[in-house]
């Protein structure tokens, strides 16, 4: 199973686009899951878990020049996400997908 994590700012609106996106991925017979968290907690997350993934929200983008940066140090890709694909209705939860599926290693 590959992981992915969502880092915004607080959490809750990427915990529902975590959801969605990880039944989308179960619909889908892919063995993907989706999590979330605050940006405050995304520097530790980056470098001390097995999360495959990090995908940066369009509300976090004036952090992801430093989480990249964490994300490079320990060999983890750190994306963003555009915010077409951050929006919880049917386009947006499979654009998510497929920047997940492109991205995650």
């Amino acid at each position: 199973m590959k992981k992915a994590l969502i880092i915004c700012a607080s959490g809750m609106s990427s915990s529902l686009m975590a959801k969605k996106v990880t039944d989308y991925f179960v619909s889908k017979d892919k063995a993907i899951s989706v999590d979330a968290v605050s940006a405050t907690e995304g520097n530790g997350m980056i470098k001390n878990s097995d999360f495959s993934l990090f995908l940066i929200s369009p509300q976090t983008m004036m952090m992801f020049d430093n989480l990249k940066k964490l994300g490079d140090e320990v060999g983890k890709p750190v994306v963003s996400i555009p915010f077409p694909a951050y929006i919880p209705i049917p386009s947006g939860i499979e654009q998510l997908a497929n920047l997940i599926e492109d991205s995650i290693k």
